[in-house]
């Protein structure tokens, strides 16, 4: 259609939000159906966050705020980005934003020119190619295999490193495939980028909290102090705290950088919601109790998952050290034929089939730059998730 920006024939929509609404729909269709695409936590916002929300509203704080965030919370985010990870920022260096989401756009908005390369080890997110191509740059996808834990190589950032790169996004624990960097891994990266000055270090720590078996988080600017005049750290209340609908994403980085963001910003939404804002600061600066009981509930959902994946036939799942992903390969089903006669072709013929005839909706891993594989999230009910894997392993039983 003519009168549609060119800008569209560069972005695809969002596979995981696709699935999550086919599952809804076949759901108010009368299908019984477990959806494993969305990545929520099924735990409630904690009762102090929604208590605070709910004064801030009694309050009459319900007006327009500073475009990049109320004083109070970028003094809540400058606390816990010096007590959590040793960095300390000014507020004219922080911004808040809708969501983690607006917070990355926001950056590759204000910095990408036309032929610049952004590096995205694979598998991705699934919006960060699509966020690059937006803004008019390139994707350099660097492929991270099982083998390697899913996680980038110094060697192959070496190589993948131009004089058109302009930003290198890591995301630790990941999302699709939860692994994590430990310190010794994120050091021998950062010590390629301190050789390369022109390249900028864009770091998604949405899934901080959600480590497993004693990990210890760690972040670029943190390991190497050198990166920190050319590296923006997001985060978000999204994940660890169960706000997912609330919409608040924050990054602390150079003043310029968050300057240009917030130009973007004041001109798209404005701010974020008061309410929203009022919640997080509570969300951050209140009780952390309740992220390792939490977590002991995920670490236990993933030990689960892992299990029953690893006893269905042809799939291979390997343990992840955080978030609430797990990405198997499927690869030992490719080339069969389905309950519907189809052949197995790709992980998308799998994920479809997977659908149709058991019910179960998975996000193909094609969608993050790398299968035949999937993406279940974990970060739902254990018994839907229990009852998800028999039908995965009687579905893959059925395979001929």
């Amino acid at each position: 259609m003519a009168f549609l920006s060119a800008a569209l024939d560069r972005v695809k929509p969002s596979a995981t939000i696709a699935v999550t609404d086919k599952a809804r729909a076949l759901k108010a269709a009368g299908r019984n159906v477990i959806g494993l695409g969305a990545g929520e936590p099924d735990f409630d916002t904690p009762a102090n966050i929604k208590l605070a929300a709910i004064r801030a509203i009694e309050a009459g704080k319900t007006k327009y705020t500073d475009v990049g965030g109320i004083p109070e919370l970028k003094d809540a985010i400058i606390s816990k980005f010096q007590r959590e990870n040793g960095l300390s920022y000014k507020p004219n260096q922080v911004i808040v934003g809708t969501g983690g989401k607006q917070v990355l756009y926001n950056a590759l908005m204000a910095t990408i020119n036309p032929g610049d390369e952004v590096i995205i080890p694979a598998p991705y997110w699934v919006s960060y190619p699509e966020m690059v191509a937006l803004a008019g740059g390139e994707s350099v996808p660097v492929v991270c295999t099982a083998a390697n834990g899913f996680k980038l190589k110094p060697e192959d950032l070496e190589k993948a490193i131009t004089p058109k790169t302009k930003w290198v996004i890591l995301c630790s624990p990941s999302n699709p495939t939860g692994a994590a960097y430990t310190r010794a891994e994120l050091k021998a990266i950062t010590d390629v980028l301190v050789k390369h000055p022109h390249v900028w270090v864009m770091t998604d720590d949405m899934y901080e909290h959600l480590v497993y078996d004693d990990f210890v988080f760690t972040t670029a600017a943190q390991v190497e102090p050198r990166l920190y005049e050319r590296t923006l750290t997001v985060n978000g209340v999204s994940k660890a705290y169960c706000m997912t609908g609330w919409r608040i994403g924050y990054a602390g980085g150079p003043a310029q950088l968050i300057k240009a963001m917030a130009t973007i910003q004041s001109q798209s939404t404005s701010n974020p919601s008061s309410i929203a804002q009022w919640a997080s600061v509570e969300a951050l600066n209140g009780p952390q109790d309740f992220i390792p009981a939490n977590n002991k509930v995920f670490k236990e959902r993933r030990d689960l998952v892992v299990s029953m994946l690893n006893q269905a036939s042809g799939i291979e799942c390997p343990r992840p050290e955080g978030a609430f992903y797990v990405y198997p390969s499927c690869s030992g089903t490719i080339g069969k034929t389905g309950p519907s006669g189809k052949v197995i072709g790709n992980d998308e013929d799998f994920v479809t089939e997977l659908l149709e005839s058991e019910g179960v909706a998975v996000v193909q891993g094609s969608a993050f730059g790398l299968g035949p594989a999937f993406r279940i999230s974990y970060a739902t009910k254990t018994s839907d998730l229990e009852d998800a894997c028999k039908r995965i392993q009687r579905f893959c039983g059925n395979l001929r």
